[in-house]
């Protein structure tokens, strides 16, 4: 169980991917979940590393955000990039990781994606909401290292 391919269930990963396409479609914003069993170094390291190999820097208004999950390491990040950052308060990704952690610690890892994912598309409306003319910029696929 512990390889990224067979962490999630393929019936999972297709909630996940749907939770994806659905919090898009509050926000401009571009969502993307990439898991791994385990990394080397610093988790949020780790994480920046993943956002720019999977180009998340590449969309119009900077408005990525990754959800790094390493499974075995039992480590979670949320990072969003730098148009995000400039225009929301500090502590704005609190509620979307205290939702993922909270269903984490009861073993329910795909669930806490489906719900921090929401939660994301909730919160990025505020600042980059839907243009009817926007373009799906990132794939929705979940990555896995």
């Amino acid at each position: 169980m512990g390889e990224s391919q067979t962490f999630f269930s393929k019936v999972e990963e297709r909630q996940i991917v749907a939770a994806i396409q659905k919090a898009e479609k509050n926000t401009s914003g571009e969502i993307r979940v990439h898991i791994e069993p385990t990394f080397e170094g610093e988790v949020m390291d780790k994480a920046i590393a993943v956002f720019n190999d999977l180009k998340m820097f590449e969309t119009e208004a900077r408005n990525g955000v990754l959800f790094y999950v390493a499974t075995e390491a039992k480590k979670f990040v949320v990072l969003g990039d730098d148009g995000i950052n400039k225009v929301v308060p500090d502590d704005f990704w609190e509620s979307t990781k205290n939702k993922v952690i909270n269903q984490f610690k009861q073993g329910q890892f795909a669930q806490g994606l489906i719900d921090g994912i929401a939660e994301a598309g909730e919160q990025l409306k505020t600042y980059f909401a839907y243009q009817s003319d926007d373009t799906n910029e990132l794939s929705d696929e979940i990555s896995k290292g």
